[in-house]
């Protein structure tokens, strides 16, 4: 009986988080709740007779569901690794719950308590307001503003990608063009997953370029057993709301160069998938800067060099005529 109604317990929260995920809630209920859920059935199911053992049934149970919606199509490798760090330690909390409430450790009004969780959860993720977070990266480049500025504006292709993260699916920066010039302009940076179509409203030359984002690309590019997938999250889940560069003249006359987005996600906790997008916005914002640095840096070496061959045939002593 207990077996029994364990599954039926399993298949009701099964259907509902397929539920969610398919209308696109990715919030505290299925991020936080579910794993706690998912781990106080399995030790309801199994009765581990220690701490350790339904520890260890919790983390089994929720790696197991989350690698079935890679077998079911519904999410993609990277997704998953992403989530694992929240949600196995969770997994293993709901089955300690059950365990210390069988020993009478826990009080029954607790029990209770925890099944009011789901409503209130879901409440919170269907009127929750995302954050706008800010992620800023900078360096250090040996060339003037002046000549930093026009690699800012637009650069040519840049290399593949040898890091192992862009090569896994997550989305690159591959090239910048503009349409225009000053504020109004229209400058698409081009992605491995689309383009970015950014207007520009502030044109501070040398100084400072700043611009909305009005369309996004995908993310990443999601691996699946069965090919290309669409998870709801990879469409309107990770925004860019606005970004800019800023040049500032440095006292050896070299530019510090500085990237910043403003961004959202509608992810919850919003704390936790931040330091996944933080980290991923960074590594995008140093490939661009590195470009840039490398670009303005040959510019500066193919001038300095075309002024010392000037140099030079200037000071060559005149031929004698005959």
């Amino acid at each position: 009986m207990r077996l029994l109604l364990g599954v039926l317990l399993l298949v009701a929260l099964g259907l509902t988080g397929f539920g969610l995920l398919h209308t696109g809630v990715y919030g505290l209920t299925i991020f936080v709740l579910f794993p706690v859920f998912l781990g106080a059935i399995a030790a309801f199911i199994f009765r581990p007779q220690t701490a350790a053992q339904a520890a260890m049934w919790g983390v089994l149970v929720v790696l197991t569901a989350l690698f079935s919606l890679l077998l079911v199509k519904v999410e993609g490798l990277i997704c998953i690794l992403m989530a694992l760090p929240l949600a196995l330690p969770l997994g293993a909390v709901g089955s300690l719950l059950v365990y210390w409430t069988g020993s009478s450790r826990v009080t029954k009004p607790g029990v209770a308590m925890l099944l009011l969780l789901p409503s209130a959860g879901i409440t919170w993720d269907a009127t929750a307001r995302p954050p706008v977070f800010e992620a800023r990266s900078a360096i250090e480049i040996a060339a003037a503003p002046e000549q930093v500025w026009k690699h800012v504006v637009t650069f040519a292709e840049l290399p593949e990608p040898q890091e192992w993260f862009f090569r896994a699916g997550i989305a690159y920066p591959k090239r910048a063009r503009i349409e225009g010039s000053g504020p109004g302009a229209i400058r698409y940076c081009e992605f491995s997953t689309g383009p970015f179509v950014e207007p520009i409203e502030a044109w501070d030359e040398p100084r400072l370029l700043r611009f909305r984002v009005t369309e996004n690309p995908a993310p990443l590019n999601e691996w699946s057993p069965y090919g290309q997938i669409a998870p709801k999250h990879l469409h309107g889940y990770l925004i860019s709301r606005q970004g800019q560069f800023l040049l500032t003249r440095l006292s050896n006359n070299h530019t510090l160069l500085e990237g910043t987005t403003w961004y959202q996600h509608g992810l919850w906790p919003a704390e936790y998938w931040r330091w996944w997008s933080d980290a991923i916005i960074h590594r995008i914002h140093l490939r661009v800067l590195s470009h840039i640095r490398t670009l303005a840096e040959s510019d500066t070496l193919s001038s300095k060099g075309t002024r010392v061959r000037s140099a030079r045939l200037t000071a060559l002593p005149a031929q004698p005529t005959r």
